[in-house]
């Protein structure tokens, strides 16, 4: 069996857009406005443990209003270096901000069917498909719920969709879909089972979370108590804020990024008040809107990577493992723009990378999956790690002895030193090699048809290691009880 091994992207000194003075200020007016402004809540246990923490809690209007020192306390206790395990020990990804690591996207409700190329409603089996094609990819890290079970009862979708996962990758999950406290209960149960024991999930936890906030300054009640399930688990808790400049957030980049900065630290003071030494992280998704249509802006460019740039500067700030957002192009095809708008965000991810690269395979602002995109993306973060690792420069790598002996004239084809250094120079890639005749007369094939082809070669050749049968069974019968008991308490529901 082929070793496996995570590709990962290395931090090099990082290239700041913003100011250290402009950092602080984006935390001292995320301070303030936790301060006069606060938060809002429907969670009607939070206010009540909030007052019981000495904070200004007005229980009329359901808004908390943060002490800057009782923020500042809190945001300390997050810690500052955890792992990301695997159910293989050998994909394990360690978080000491050295190294970033690239994810799927989720959780688009769309999907491009692989065989008729046409876009559809994704369900379950696609989710269980997608999971084992980024199983495949070694440069995928650790993966998301990448598209919706649609064909699954809503009141337990959650539950479906890492269900699907489960035998499909032996790598991280990240369940970013439950957002209320019965589907988290039901797969902390099913992460239990696969684990042995809660003690074992504990140890080492190989599902990750986060919940997020509502734009602008609102914590809903579902995900306050879900974090905390997810947490006292010991499975990390990330806190994810999404607003999108002129709506949710002011129309200016340094608006927009605070604003996603406030509604974070008011997450991290939550979930620390709840269950103290909680791990977690910085998730910031601060997007802009076509001021034309007053939807997310599918044309991106300059403002969204300078953005992304000075959320990583802002997320340095607290020492905690932090994600960046990579690809996610707005174009509805992998063509020109999808390339242009990935390029530009990825070399922002080199540049400057995070923990956690967030945003392969998506199209259309995260709302089609594409298993060819998919695959390009996961080619051209094969190149941004190359880049930024570098090369040699010593005596081998200049290879005198070599120009000494070929002379004017030779050629280097045939020397020790280049089938050394050969296959460091073999590039698996869907670019296309043909000189212009041949490409011309096989149809003039572009790089996402060559994707495809390769999804489709990698997807019958993979084995992902699926759960032992036993354990498998178990997490059956717990995906079946808690699927009964939604549908009895969720009847009208139905399918949605």
């Amino acid at each position: 069996m082929t070793e496996r091994s995570i590709r990962s992207l290395p931090w090099g000194q990082g290239y700041n857009v913003i100011k250290a003075e402009d950092v602080e200020a984006v935390h001292r007016h995320s301070l303030e406005t936790l301060e006069t402004v606060g938060v809002t809540t429907s969670n009607e246990r939070l206010l009540k443990v909030m007052a019981e923490n000495d904070q200004n809690v007005d229980f009329e209007n359901k808004r908390i209003r943060f002490d800057p020192a009782f923020v500042e306390e809190k945001v300390a206790m997050v810690p500052r270096e955890f792992t990301f395990y695997a159910r293989d020990p050998k994909l394990d990804l360690v978080l000491d901000g050295t190294r970033g690591f690239l994810s799927t996207d989720g959780c688009p409700a769309e999907i491009v069917d692989l065989e008729t190329g046409k876009k559809r409603y994704s369900n379950k089996a696609d989710l269980s498909e997608v999971t084992k094609l980024a199983d495949a990819l070694p440069q995928v890290g650790f993966i998301w719920q990448s598209v919706s079970a649609n064909d699954k009862p809503v009141p337990v979708r959650p539950m479906h969709e890492i269900h699907a996962q489960w035998n499909n990758t032996t790598k991280h999950i990240q369940q970013m879909t439950a957002i209320d406290p019965f589907n988290a209960r039901g797969i902390i149960e099913m992460a239990q089972a696969i684990a042995g024991s809660s003690e074992a999930l504990k140890a080492r936890p190989f599902i990750s979370n986060f919940q997020c906030s509502i734009s602008p300054l609102h914590w809903d009640d579902g995900p306050i108590e879900a974090m905390q399930l997810f947490a006292e688990a010991g499975i990390p808790m990330g806190i994810c804020s999404m607003p999108l400049a002129g709506a949710s957030s002011p129309l200016s980049i340094a608006g927009l990024v605070t604003m996603a900065n406030t509604e974070i630290l008011s997450g991290w003071t939550i979930l620390q008040t709840l269950v103290p030494g909680a791990k977690s992280m910085y998730i910031s998704y601060a997007s802009t809107i076509d001021m034309n249509f007053g939807v997310m802006n599918p044309a991106w460019a300059a403002f969204e990577v300078y953005s992304s740039l000075a959320t990583t500067q802002i997320a340095k700030r607290y020492g905690v493992p932090f994600s960046t957002w990579i690809f996610s192009p707005g174009a509805k095809y992998p063509d020109w723009q999808a390339g242009a708008q990935s390029g530009l965000s990825g070399m922002a991810a080199a540049l400057n990378p995070g923990h956690f690269l967030n945003g392969a395979g998506s199209l259309v602002e995260d709302s089609v999956y594409s298993h060819a995109e998919l695959v390009l993306d996961a080619e051209l973060f094969e190149s941004l790690c190359t880049m930024a690792e570098g090369t040699s420069w010593n005596d081998e790598a200049f290879a005198q002895e070599t120009v000494n002996e070929v002379g004017p004239g030779g050629h280097f084809l045939d020397q020790d030193h280049t089938l050394a250094h050969m296959r460091e120079f073999v590039r698996q890639t869907s670019m296309d090699r043909r000189n212009w005749d041949d490409w011309e007369t096989q149809g003039r094939p572009q790089p996402p048809q060559m994707a495809t082809e390769r999804a489709k070669q990698l997807l019958a050749d993979h084995e992902p290691e699926p759960l032992p049968e036993d354990v498998a069974q178990e997490v059956d019968k717990i995906m079946d009880a808690y699927e009964a008991q939604a549908l009895a308490q969720h009847e009208p529901a139905g399918l949605g």
